[in-house]
C-alpha cells in the first residue's frame, strides 16, 4: 500500500536504503557472533553446553541484541553508502536538475527510517526483552556460573506500611531464616510477625511462615499468638531474590513499567538504570531517524575522497553518538542527571549538529 502511494524515484532509493541496510546488518551480524563463539568456546566446552541451548537459546537470542545495539552505526553506514554511491554516478545533481528539492529528495530516507525506527521500537520493547531472558538464563547456567543470594540482614519496604527482615535467604530452595514482618503506621509499631523460616509455595503464589509468633500492639496493650504454619501475600517474590545483573533488559515496556512502581513503591534504591532504559527505549527510534538525516547530509556531495572516506567519517560520528549515550546513561544511572535528560539530550544535541550541517550544504 505503501509503494502504490510513492514515485518511481522514492521506491528505487528506499529500496537501495533498506536492502543495505539488511546487508551490512547480516556481515556485521555474522562477525559478531563468530568473535563472540571464540571467546565463549571455552566455556561452552566446560560446562558441557547442549548444542541445541547454544544454537536455539544463546544465539538465536543474542541476533536481535545485538541487531538493536549496532542499529546506529548501520544506519549511518547504509545512509552514507548508498548516498554517496549516488552522488558519485551524479545521480543527486541530475535528481535536483530536474526540479526536485533537496527537501523532496529526503522523503524515502525519513520514510525508511520510520519503518526502521518503527520495528526496532517494537522489537526493543517486547521482543528483545522476552529473547534476553532467555539468554541470560543460558549463560548463568553455562558461563557466568549459578546465581547465589549471598546478602544477610536483608530488609525491604513491600508496602507503603509492611516492612519485611530477613536473616538469610537460600534462593535454591526459596527459603529464608529468621522473618520478621512488621506493620508500621505513622511512626508506631502496629503489628510483628516473627518466624523460623519462610518458603515460597508455588501452588498458592503465597510465602508460608513456620512456627510463627504474631504480636499485636494496641496502645500499651500487647497480645501474642504462635502457631506452627501461616501462608501470607507479600509484595514480594523469589525472583526478587534471583540476580538483577542487566535485569532491565530483560523486562518488556510493560513488564518495566510495573518494576519501576514496584521499587517506588517499596521507597528502594537503584530505579534509576530501569528509567534510564523506559526514556531510552522512547528515545531511540527518533535516533534512527536523525542518524539517517545526517547520514545524507554529509554524503550528498561528490567528493575527491569517495565513498570509503564518507564511511569513515560516518563511522566517527556513529562512535561519538553511541559514546554520547553510554555516558549520559552511566550519569543518570548514579542519579546525577534526570533519566529523561540522558535519552533526549544526544538527540537534541545531534539534531542540531544536522541541522547546522543542513544550513550549510549547497542545495
Amino acid at each position: 500500500m505503501l509503494f502504490a502511494f510513492m514515485k518511481i524515484l522514492d521506491r528505487y532509493i528506499l529500496v537501495k536504503y533498506i536492502t543495505t541496510f539488511l546487508f551490512v546488518v547480516f556481515i556485521m551480524l555474522l562477525v559478531i557472533c563468530v568473535i563472540d563463539y571464540t571467546e565463549k568456546n571455552e566455556d561452552f566446552i566446560t560446562k558441557h553446553a547442549p548444542l541445541n541451548a547454544i544454537i536455539f537459546d544463546y544465539y538465536l537470542n543474542f541476533i536481535p541484541y545485538i541487531f538493536n545495539l549496532i542499529s546506529p552505526i548501520i544506519i549511518f553506514i547504509a545512509t552514507i553508502f548508498v548516498t554517496a554511491k549516488l552522488a558519485a554516478r551524479t545521480e543527486i545533481t541530475a535528481i535536483l536538475a530536474s526540479g526536485v528539492s533537496f527537501n523532496r529528495f529526503l522523503v524515502p530516507y525519513i520514510i525508511g527510517s520510520a519503518l526502521i525506527g518503527i520495528s526496532i521500537y517494537y522489537m526493543y520493547g517486547w521482543v528483545i526483552p522476552r529473547a534476553s531472558k532467555v539468554r541470560h538464563s543460558f549463560e548463568n547456567m553455562y558461563v557466568r556460573g549459578r546465581y547465589y543470594f549471598d546478602k544477610r540482614n536483608f530488609h525491604i519496604k513491600v508496602g507503603p506500611e509492611t516492612y519485611v527482615y530477613i536473616e538469610s535467604y537460600n534462593n535454591s530452595i526459596h527459603t529464608g531464616y529468621l522473618v520478621t514482618i512488621e506493620n508500621i503506621k505513622d511512626h508506631t509499631l502496629h503489628s510483628k510477625i516473627s518466624a523460623n523460616r519462610m518458603l515460597w509455595v508455588p501452588d498458592t503464589q503465597k510465602w508460608r511462615l513456620e512456627y510463627y509468633t504474631r504480636h499485636t500492639f494496641d496502645n500499651m496493650k500487647e497480645t501474642s499468638q504462635k502457631g506452627e504454619f501461616l501462608d501470607t501475600t507479600l509484595s514480594l517474590q523469589p525472583k526478587d531474590f534471583e540476580t538483577q545483573h542487566m535485569l532491565y533488559e530483560q523486562l518488556t515496556i510493560d513488564e518495566l513499567n510495573e518494576h519501576i512502581a514496584v521499587l517506588r513503591e517499596r521507597g528502594s534504591e537503584g530505579v534509576e538504570p530501569y528509567l534510564v532504559e523506559k526514556y531510552g527505549r522512547i528515545s531511540y527510534p527518533f535516533a534512527i531517524i536523525i542518524l539517517t538525516l545526517m547520514g545524507v547530509i554529509v554524503s550528498a556531495q561528490k567528493s575527491r575522497g569517495g565513498v570509503g572516506l564518507k564511511i569513515a567519517f560516518g563511522f566517527v560520528l556513529a562512535f561519538i553518538y553511541i559514546i554520547f549515550v553510554w555516558i549520559g546513561r552511566s550519569i543518570a544511572n548514579v542519579g546525577n542527571m534526570p533519566p529523561e535528560y540522558s535519552a533526549w539530550i544526544p538527540n537534541v544535541v545531534f539534531s542540531l549538529i544536522g541541522y547546522i550541517m543542513y544550513i550549510r550544504l549547497p542545495k
